[in-house]
């Protein structure tokens, strides 16, 4: 059985001696959206001006751009010494929201990452690391046990607290794939059809109910059988993910970029989550903030950011794809960096989009 497809996006640095040799690669990005407008959607916004807009108003599936809205309470809570940063996270705690083989090896690679810097102590590790590898590596169990610690409650109150008014509700990514078994052999159509009927506030419902079981029952894990996730399992399971807009999530990097709302101990959490771009010193050389989160399944490819320049200038970008093939979604990945260096550093790319998506 081939891995799960991937929700979760590598988090890529932007250097703006790099972008002479990436303007082909960000032009073959502009052009894809361009001969796809049906499956694309992007809203980008430069000192509060819009600068290029198509379908910023559709609703379309996030993966784990989500995160950012986890990242968010996570920041609030720490802030407000509601939860200690630097406490120590068994992981075995995290593990129980682990299954293999569903998140492209993500988990274990973060894993891998925090053995190699030392960071684990005892099987144990910072809590701040844990909502850095959500991040980072977009660990869906570490999300998992984020959404536990900080109330799932409390997390999607942040929908209303930034005014996102197209956002549909979240949930648990890794137990929502266990909707997806058919322990009793049915016939796997008939189990689509439900599924896909099902209202929203009842599918939600049963993803609780099996998130409390992967919680509270060490042995409901090995129930999940990942041979039985056949593709149109998965593109069912990707169409219902947390939904939102390109315009939503550019009102929510503006509010981030603005450093509003929250007080300024939690945009220093904030930034140590969603910002680690940061860390690369050729950023620093001509950025003061850099946050960004992305996120895939084999359909769906979406991006969020905010940078502010050392000259004060703003840019707040979403760019989200649905129905893409696996073929155009590895094509589209290996274009993200270069586009985003042409958006970030490259008037006249900004004005190309302007005129070929409009205004």
């Amino acid at each position: 059985m081939k891995q799960l497809t991937r929700i979760w996006l590598p988090l890529f640095l932007v250097c703006c001696t790099a972008n002479g040799l990436a303007q082909p690669l960000a032009d073959s990005m502009l052009g894809f959206i361009a001969a796809n407008k049906s499956r694309a959607s992007v809203y980008l916004v430069q000192n509060d001006t819009v600068v290029a807009r198509l379908n910023e108003n559709k609703l379309m599936p996030l993966a784990s751009t989500v995160k950012i809205i986890v990242a968010i309470e996570f920041a609030k809570q720490a802030g407000n010494n509601i939860i200690d940063e630097s406490s120590m996270v068994a992981l075995a705690d995290l593990d129980k929201y682990y299954i293999p083989h569903t998140d492209g090896d993500a988990h274990p690679q973060w894993l891998q990452y925090e053995k190699s810097k030392n960071h684990i102590v005892r099987d144990s590790i910072r809590l701040i690391d844990v909502a850095r590898g959500m991040i980072i590596f977009s660990s869906n169990a570490n999300t998992e046990y984020l959404m536990d610690l900080l109330g799932l409650d409390n997390v999607k109150n942040n929908v209303q607290l930034f005014s996102l008014r197209q956002h549909t509700a979240i949930f648990p990514l890794v137990s929502a794939l266990f909707l997806y078994q058919n322990p009793k052999k049915m016939r796997e159509d008939k189990i689509l059809k439900e599924i896909r009927k099902m209202p929203e506030e009842q599918y939600c419902k049963i993803i609780a109910m099996i998130h409390n079981q992967l919680k509270y029952d060490s042995s409901f894990k090995a129930r999940f059988r990942v041979e039985e996730l056949s593709m149109n399992m998965q593109k069912v399971w990707s169409d219902r993910l947390t939904a939102s807009t390109t315009k939503e999530y550019v009102q929510l990097c503006k509010v981030l970029n603005n450093r509003k709302y929250l007080d300024d101990n939690a945009y220093g959490i904030l930034s140590e989550v969603l910002e680690s771009a940061m860390e690369n010193p050729a950023n620093r050389q001509w950025l003061r903030h850099f946050g960004t989160k992305g996120g895939s399944t084999a359909w769906v490819l979406t991006k969020a950011l905010y940078v502010t320049t050392k000259k004060n200038m703003q840019i707040e970008m979403a760019y989200f794809f649905n129905n893409l093939t696996e073929q155009e979604n590895e094509r589209l990945q290996g274009w993200m960096n270069a586009f985003e260096l042409g958006v970030l550093t490259n008037h006249l790319f900004r004005q190309k989009m302007k005129t070929v998506l409009g205004n």
